[in-house]
């Protein structure tokens, strides 16, 4: 990128990638060996501004590249859609995994984020169903392919969240496979649905000393030992501690279980092994749970993973790595201006002021904020 390009808008946006370890990794991987046109840089950025301007094909894509400003951010004068095709095909994902992780690590060394001394930690999944017909690698079902994105969401407050950790499989993986590899730290609170019901892992985590919060099923066997008081005024039910489980498969340890309604007035039973937080702190834990769900929905509606540029499974799961790592550039920005809009307001402001110079999409940032408090 030139020096225009490097203060414009979209050259702000991209700069916490850390494109010297970018480098390294293609050395390394020999990713560009023979490449002589479209570097690995190159394909990333252009899937960025795509995920931006929620490009429909390659072929849409590579009809952008006439955009003066965008061949000089990415440092091509034209690229065709084979080329991209191609190129997206080759590319280790690894490399784009592994940037995905770097600007998580920069999210939590702000100084927003480190004032969070037990974070929040949501685990969920989303099925991508996909064409069967292109995407026979990814078949579950004989008229039936999709991948499952496994996700670790971190909810710092009700205004900032963003993705830890990922893992991407094929969609009959059940969702409890996945929960060992997503709980991973003791300092932390994990909270997830009753797909990821396992006892053992339950007895496991109470042993290690991770704290966690899980929806019950509703055909769980459940003994209790003792009631606690409920709280007046609370949408709490019933609050006691339990051992769950039959006779031949019970757990080992005791744990709480908290009695809830939604604003349904349905029932909520949730499962965890926090007895130091009142009945009415456990219920709005679980209630936080809600967040993941609406960040699946913002990756669904305003970058493109619904539909793929590639057919392979590396294009797949470039594109996915890609799409994370424009969430995390846009809540770097947000932590950097310190924005009290959603990062869909900085996004339309930023597709607006695209090849601007960033301080004007700072400064409109800066100024909307202050005009909010």
């Amino acid at each position: 990128m030139d020096k225009n390009t490097l203060l414009s808008s979209f050259g702000k946006w991209v700069e916490p990638i850390n494109f010297k370890k970018l480098e390294k990794q293609v050395s390394h991987l020999k990713q560009d060996y023979y490449t002589k046109k479209l570097t690995t840089k190159s394909l990333l950025l252009l899937l960025l501004h795509a995920h931006l301007n929620e490009k429909e094909s390659l072929r849409a894509i590579s009809d952008s590249v006439i955009e003066d400003e965008l061949q000089e951010a990415v440092g091509l004068d034209s690229i065709s859609a084979s080329q991209l095709s191609r190129k997206n095909q080759e590319v280790d994902p690894s490399i784009f995994a592994n940037l995905f992780l770097d600007l998580v690590q920069k999210i939590q060394g702000n100084k927003q984020h480190r004032k969070v001394s037990m974070p929040l930690k949501i685990i969920d999944s989303s099925t991508i169903p996909l064409n069967l017909t292109n995407y026979k690698w990814a078949t579950f079902r004989k008229t039936k392919a999709g991948i499952k994105l496994h996700l670790r969401l971190v909810f710092v407050d009700k205004d900032m969240t963003y993705p830890e950790k990922v893992t991407i499989t094929p969609a009959d993986v059940h969702d409890h496979e996945q929960l060992e590899v997503l709980v991973d730290e003791k300092e932390a609170m994990y909270v997830f649905d009753r797909g990821y019901m396992d006892y053992e892992m339950f007895d496991r985590f109470f042993d290690d000393g991770i704290f966690f919060a899980s929806r019950l099923k509703k055909n769980s066997v459940v003994r209790t030992l003792e009631h606690f008081t409920i709280p007046e005024d609370s949408s709490v039910t019933s609050d006691a501690m339990v051992v769950i489980g039959s006779t031949q498969k019970r757990t080992e340890n005791v744990f709480r279980l908290v009695e809830t309604v939604d604003t349904q007035g349905k029932e909520i039973r949730i499962i965890t092994n926090r007895f130091d937080l009142s009945a009415n702190e456990i219920s709005d834990i679980y209630r936080s749970r809600w967040a993941i769900e609406l960040f699946f929905k913002w990756l669904k509606q305003h970058v493109r993973i619904k539909t793929f540029y590639g057919t392979s499974e590396n294009a797949v799961q470039n594109q996915i790595y890609a799409a994370l790592i424009a969430y995390c550039l846009l809540v770097l920005v947000r932590m950097e201006t310190e924005a009290k809009q959603s990062l869909l307001q900085l996004r339309r402001w930023l597709q607006a002021l695209l090849w601007k110079p960033y301080t004007k999409w700072f400064r409109r940032i800066q100024w909307r904020s202050r005009g909010s408090t």
